[in-house]
């Protein structure tokens, strides 16, 4: 189960480069991908080995050199050494990281993934006292997603709250926050969709439930970097309508792609202006 997001992510990737291959007149030049999944519940290293096997399998289909690769983080520290080194020329990205280096990277949305279980599609403040909202001000708030206060702010939170009105406890790990509740550390916690899917399995977490919710988001983002030319952006992008038809249902049900559709900046807006970049 916990593989799900990265499994989902590596194929995604396969198909959609698969789904054009056909139609390349001439190989690319090297490809690197770049992903990037903040938050997971699940390893990066089982994410990445799944993302070699399916880069080869796409490079050979697609028409790549054989030395396309792709590379998945979950830090942006660690991803921005990539951009900066290897000069990726796609990406998927979650939506916090998508936000924070649009502008930098002058990234152009080409579509838009739903992966089971990868996060960050929704976030909830959950509590076993609190009645709402309020009930939680003032008092400790676990939370891994504080690293990106701006994101939370003016995207997450709808105004329903900053992270000042909490006595914040910063967590490293996705589960963390949810075990702070259920030993009394914290009054609530702010999580994601993931993060909530686990509270069923977590022993002791009956009593926890959520008093709030955001708004959906768009999951993970998938990109072209500003120096991507604008042919192989669009082969990229046509091909996605056509990953999980035919021989890809199967691999996209398999790996838990739920959605994935072709998407441009313009369906972004509202969220970039709330962003404020």
């Amino acid at each position: 189960m916990r593989a799900y997001a990265g499994r989902g992510i590596a194929v995604l990737l396969a198909a959609a480069v698969a789904a054009t291959g056909a139609r390349a007149a001439a190989p690319p030049a090297r490809v690197n991908v770049l992903v990037l999944k903040e938050h997971g519940v699940g390893g990066a290293a089982l994410a990445q080995g799944y993302l070699d096997r399916f880069i080869a399998l796409a490079a050979k289909q697609y028409g790549w050199g054989a030395d396309a690769s792709g590379q998945y983080y979950t830090t942006r520290a660690a991803a921005e050494a990539y951009i900066r080194d290897e000069k990726p020329s796609f990406g998927i990205l979650s939506l916090a990281a998508f936000l924070a280096l649009e502008k930098k990277y002058q990234l152009e949305v080409l579509g838009t993934a739903i992966v089971s279980r990868a996060g960050g599609q929704q976030y909830f403040l959950i509590s076993k006292n609190a009645p709402d909202v309020k009930g939680c001000f003032g008092k400790p708030m676990a939370t891994d997603h504080a690293d990106d206060p701006r994101f939370i702010e003016r995207v997450v939170s709808g105004h329903a709250f900053v992270l000042g009105d909490f006595r914040l406890l910063a967590t490293q790990r996705p589960l963390q926050a949810i075990k702070k509740v259920l030993t009394g550390e914290a009054e609530c916690a702010l999580v994601d969709d993931a993060q909530m899917a686990e509270l069923p399995h977590i022993d002791g977490a009956e009593g926890i439930r959520p008093i709030w919710e955001s708004a959906k988001f768009p999951s993970m983002t998938l990109v072209a970097f500003g120096t991507t030319p604008p042919a192989e952006r669009k082969k990229f992008k046509d091909g996605l309508g056509r990953v999980c038809d035919g021989e890809g249902k199967t691999a996209c049900a398999e790996v838990g792609i739920i959605a994935l559709a072709a998407a441009d900046s313009g369906s972004y807006t509202p969220i970039v202006q709330a962003y404020g970049n």
